[in-house]
């Protein structure tokens, strides 16, 4: 299972990367999905729900549903303050 997680962060995570560093407006799709996420992992928390992963035999914990929760806030603030506060830089040519 490892290594479908590993291809599946290498084929979809940078080129989403890659977009997201380049695209301004990108950022700010990526700040409300972030803000979305961590406000349902933090609701699934409180309310003791473990997940089951689709197709396999896993099931994701309410602690971990927390750690996620702290994850997207965190990359919440980060998309929030370079897809709105943070001033785009005029590039010279």
């Amino acid at each position: 299972m490892l290594p479908y997680l590993v291809g599946a962060v290498v084929v979809v995570g940078l080129p989403t990367l890659y977009v997201a560093v380049r695209y301004r407006e990108y950022r700010k799709f990526l700040a409300g999905a972030f803000f979305v996420s961590a406000g349902m992992q933090m609701y699934f928390w409180q309310i003791g729900l473990s997940i089951p992963l689709y197709d396999t035999g896993f099931i994701q914990s309410p602690e971990a549903s927390l750690v996620r929760s702290g994850i997207h806030f965190v990359l919440f603030l980060l998309c929030l303050y370079f897809g709105f506060i943070k001033k785009p830089q005029v590039r010279q040519v």
